[in-house]
């Protein structure tokens, strides 16, 4: 589906990607890490809970919202992932907007 080409010796950082540990290539946006990782969509809709998955790869679409560091919605085609950054799916509106 998506795979990250090798530029010799890459600098990995370290994210958690659904629950697991994993090392990604520094400088990359946390959809293609996802993507990398072999992750089939990145949220479902609130409406019907179908799954959506990065499309256009550039902020324009919004199927690749995501919750980072404990935010719903965020774009996670814009965003570059960072060490320790922990990244989930996102289910429905997100757990932001049901609490509030």
């Amino acid at each position: 589906m998506f795979k990250q080409l090798s530029e010799g010796q890459a600098d990995n950082v370290e994210i958690i990607l659904n629950g697991q540990s994993v090392l990604v290539s520094r400088g990359i946006s946390v959809a293609a890490a996802a993507l990398s990782h072999q992750q089939r969509f990145t949220r479902t809709t609130p409406v019907s809970d179908s799954k959506r998955a990065p499309f256009c790869m550039m902020g324009v679409c919004y199927d690749c919202l995501m919750v980072i560091d404990g935010k719903a919605n965020q774009q996670a085609c814009a965003t570059y992932v960072q060490q320790g950054m922990r990244v989930d799916n996102q289910q429905g509106v997100g757990p932001a907007m049901e609490n509030g």
